[in-house]
């Protein structure tokens, strides 16, 4: 079965950089979209930004618009989220998530947790201040 597995976080100063890879053990389907959120503690997970694979559409949280850029390149079957300008609210694990199609959901906006099967084990990324 596919597997994600972030990586890429780590501890960087406000206004500072960081990419996060997210990437398959295996190829996906081209037609799946994917996803990533976050979540920080006592806090339910929240949703960061997400692609389609198949047109490469993008969707963006209000909070991470214009800081952050999803990306994908298919040939390494891997995702990217380049955080830009980032601030300590930004602290957080970073999960990515697919969409498979392996299951029936009511879900159908790219925001919606339950919309994606597949999720990876998060990855931390600590904003300082």
């Amino acid at each position: 079965q596919v597997q994600l597995v972030e990586s890429g976080g780590g501890l960087v100063q406000a206004g500072g950089s960081l990419r996060l890879s997210c990437a398959a053990s295996q190829r996906t389907f081209s037609s799946s979209d994917m996803a990533w959120f976050r979540q920080v503690p006592g806090k339910e997970r929240e949703f960061v930004a997400a692609i389609t694979w198949s047109v490469g559409r993008t969707y963006y949280a209000d909070s991470v618009r214009g800081r952050f850029t999803i990306s994908r390149d298919n040939a390494k079957n891997t995702m990217y989220l380049q955080m830009n300008t980032l601030k300590p609210e930004d602290t957080a694990v970073y999960y990515c998530a697919a969409d498979l199609g392996l299951r029936s959901t009511t879900a159908t906006m790219y925001h919606e947790e339950d919309l994606y099967d597949i999720w990876g084990q998060g990855t931390q990324v600590t904003v300082s201040s």
